[in-house]
């Protein structure tokens, strides 16, 4: 073979090897999209009323929270600097307003007030509220809202007429104690690229209820007293007739609960013929602080109303926190749960001072210790304690 046929021979393989390279793969070349998410990031979540929602996770800088808790629980995992609107009942700044609430500890108000006071109003809010106010969250401009409206009729049309995602949570019965609320979380942490703080939060709530159980675990029926949970329901509007048989903090903590065989789960009145037949049985009371403002009257008018109440007189009624105000404050709710084991079962808690403990909660929710400011509150009465029932309410 001559010169000229070897070289011709030469370049022809150089030539194919080329082509083949130019049709291969290399290490730099982008990937093939995944078939179930778009190219600029959208995705489908489906929110907590099951409703199924195109976002962009981790793209938004404008938020409004509507409805009662939506702002809480965004507050817990969110970024305040992104909120654009506030409703006006969490602008205590504000003289026309709802006020129901100012006596009573909410916390999230009290770590970012300040912010809430610089925002434009996204509407009145407040228990009274039934839907939202288009106009005003229009004049806001969200790029996303997160709602605690539970009407999926409501909530496609607000999101239609605003042209931004409507996004609805939900904490459910237990809430800190419930799944909903971590799935909650969860959501918002997706939403927003808060993932990893998410986390942080649910880890911790896992622990601190782990360890309520576990303390408790090996206590024997015999050895655990009666004990009657007095005035759950919002601040205000409830009183000794208002409990629950289904109590979260006394199922995470071992506690036995007296009220039982109400027919149903959930705050509910028992009649007060049902109040005086477990009066025996009512070794100790944990009085929620939201009814003391009904409770006061009623007693002053009739000293006789807890007798044969067995932790009544002797001496065996202590204080918790409201924690529904505006909803359910979720930090308290997790701290009264560490007081109701205090008391319940004190040497197993000697340990737990419960300014520290309530401290320690709220810096991992709201990223402040708040303790003084809760037990500083007209409603909080000075914080966890035993109360002289007598003098508490002469």
């Amino acid at each position: 073979m001559n010169r000229k046929r070897w070289i011709a021979l030469l370049l022809a393989m150089v030539m194919a090897l080329v082509i083949v390279g130019c049709g291969g793969k290399t290490p730099d070349a982008a990937p093939d999209p995944e078939p179930d998410q778009s190219t600029d990031g959208a995705v489908t979540v489906t929110d907590m009323i099951g409703r199924e929602v195109t976002v962009i996770p981790g793209s938004y800088q404008r938020v409004v929270c509507i409805g009662a808790g939506a702002l809480r629980i965004y507050s817990y995992v969110g970024d305040a600097a992104l909120l654009c609107g506030v409703e006006d009942i969490d602008n205590t700044t504000l003289s026309e307003r709802p006020k129901m609430f100012d006596n009573v500890a909410r916390p999230y108000v009290m770590a970012y007030g300040d912010v809430f006071a610089q925002l434009p109003s996204c509407g009145v809010g407040g228990p009274n509220a039934q839907a939202a106010e288009a106009e005003k969250i229009l004049a806001c401009q969200p790029d996303i809202i997160i709602s605690e409206y539970k009407d999926v009729e409501k909530a496609d049309a607000l999101q239609e007429q605003v042209g931004v995602p409507v996004i609805t949570t939900s904490t459910g019965p237990d809430g800190v104690f419930d799944d909903a609320f971590r799935t909650s979380l969860q959501l918002l942490g997706q939403l927003f690229g808060r993932q990893e703080r998410t986390q942080e939060l649910i880890a911790f709530i896992d622990s601190q209820t782990a360890e309520l159980t576990s303390r408790t675990a090996g206590v024997a029926d015999e050895d655990r007293p009666g004990v009657y949970i007095c005035g759950l329901g919002n601040w205000g509007t409830t009183d000794h007739l208002m409990t629950s048989q289904s109590y979260a903090a006394f199922r995470v903590a071992n506690i036995r609960n007296v009220a039982t065989d109400l027919g149903k789960d959930g705050v509910q009145p028992i009649e007060a013929e049902k109040f005086a037949a477990l009066g025996d049985s009512m070794d100790i009371m944990i009085l929620d602080a939201a009814a003391v403002k009904n409770i006061a009257p009623l007693y002053q008018e009739d000293p006789r109303l807890f007798d044969g109440c067995k932790a009544w007189e002797n001496g065996q009624v202590y204080l918790e926190m409201a924690y529904n105000a505006y909803y359910t404050n979720h930090e308290i709710a997790l701290a009264n749960a560490w007081y109701a084991a205090k008391v319940v079962y004190p040497d197993l808690f000697a340990d737990v001072d419960m300014t520290a403990k309530t401290n320690e909660i709220t810096r991992m929710f709201l990223g402040q210790e708040l303790a003084k400011q809760i037990f500083a509150c007209p409603s909080s009465f000075g914080g966890y304690q035993q109360i002289d029932t007598a003098a508490f309410f002469s």
